[in-house]
């Protein structure tokens, strides 16, 4: 009994390893492939920006995206003037791909692609949405983490992601790399 104790602990500790894996700030993200929400083949190094790239996992479903919809919408349209790319992606295994197509063509004006089995989530750690991976033009990860502290959008007082992009476009140092992202748990395949 003892020892199928331990082998069940290790068994656990193994898994949740597996699925908590997190890059850190000032590693490159390796280039992948997904197929966005027409089923169209879409590679990062395809779609990055030139000053810049940012992923940011969403959700059809959870309320906070829905209040974050305009302000992300907003920054998009602006950062993406200045060069900075966004890449949405759905890891959600509870959400259709006709409802993630309907969602994505209604509020956003970049692509969004699917990450069947949770794949990349599991790769950079992602458990939240909205929750933003920001890179520069060469794919390393310069911030991670929440868009700003308001997940109501009334009153923001700290903007954490136009902060860092602000800083990189004008070459210099970002000064908070990291905030706590907060939103819905992505909800994974077997859970």
């Amino acid at each position: 009994m003892v020892r199928f104790i331990f082998l069940l602990t290790v068994m656990v500790l193994m898994v949740t390893a597996a699925t908590a894996q997190t890059v850190q700030i000032g590693s490159t993200i390796e280039n992948f492939s997904l197929s966005d929400v027409n089923g169209k083949s879409q590679n990062l190094n395809g779609l990055k920006g030139s000053k810049g790239t940012v992923i940011i996992f969403l959700s059809a479903q959870c309320p906070v995206v829905k209040g974050y919809n305009e302000r992300i919408r907003k920054i998009s349209d602006e950062y993406s003037a200045k060069g900075i790319a966004f890449v949405g992606i759905n890891s959600n295994s509870t959400e259709s791909l006709d409802w993630v197509k309907s969602n994505a063509d209604e509020n956003y004006s970049f692509p969004v692609l699917i990450d069947k089995g949770n794949v990349l989530a599991d790769k950079l750690g992602a458990n939240v949405t909205p929750e933003i991976f920001f890179l520069d033009s060469k794919n390393v990860l310069l911030y991670h983490g929440a868009i700003d502290n308001d997940r109501s959008g009334r009153n923001p007082t700290e903007h954490y992601l136009t902060a860092a992009f602000d800083a990189s476009l004008a070459g210099k140092k970002i000064e908070r790399t990291s905030a706590n992202a907060f939103g819905c748990t992505i909800k994974r395949v077997g859970e």
